[in-house]
């Protein structure tokens, strides 16, 4: 009878033992797989200066921090404006449905009828552009449509350029450009 009873007081631990480290294990894969972000942000509208001079300020209706993952992001789900100030002032503005920031690459991906319109009247229009920002310089495999201030315009799968339209690499395009009269 003590021998029964032994016997069940230790099966009845083991099982228990197993069974929490089952539990905890359960845990740990929950935890290194679930995505829950550091930050939220609603109705955010943040100035970036250097200098004492503004430099951009981006909008958006709603930002998520994951910060506290191994490669982490900061998500804008319901979209984001940027407008960028050179230092004559003049203003780009950036528009895109979605758009979430890599900080290990300082890469951003901006998707859905991202728009990209300078101060001089240049447009740029895709589906999907990368902005690469320690080089200042955007990218896409995307089809992509770009017009030009007199009205003239180019469009094709794949575009790269600099920030200020000045260098422009095309992959395959057709369009119209606009002759200038001197």
């Amino acid at each position: 009878m003590k021998n029964n009873i032994i016997n069940m007081v230790t099966i009845s631990i083991v099982t228990m033992f197993f069974s929490c480290e089952s539990d905890i294990q359960k845990v740990k894969k929950l935890s290194e797989t679930s995505f829950i972000p550091t930050g939220e942000a609603d109705s955010l509208n943040l100035k970036y200066t250097d200098s004492g001079k503004i430099k951009s300020i981006l909008v958006s209706q709603k930002m998520l921090d994951y910060s506290n993952i191994k490669n982490p992001f900061t998500e804008f789900p319901k979209g984001i404006k940027v407008t960028m100030y050179d230092n004559a002032g003049q203003t780009t503005t950036i528009v895109s449905d979605y758009a979430i920031s890599y900080k290990k690459t300082d890469i951003i991906d901006l998707q859905g009828n991202v728009t990209i319109t300078s101060h001089d009247g240049k447009k740029l229009e895709t589906s999907q552009l990368y902005f690469d920002q320690k080089n200042e310089w955007f990218f896409t495999e995307k089809h992509f449509k770009y017009t030009d201030e007199k009205g003239g315009f180019l469009q094709g799968p794949g575009v790269d350029f600099s920030k200020d339209f000045k260098i422009f690499n095309m992959q395959k395009s057709s369009g119209q450009v606009m002759s200038i009269e001197k």
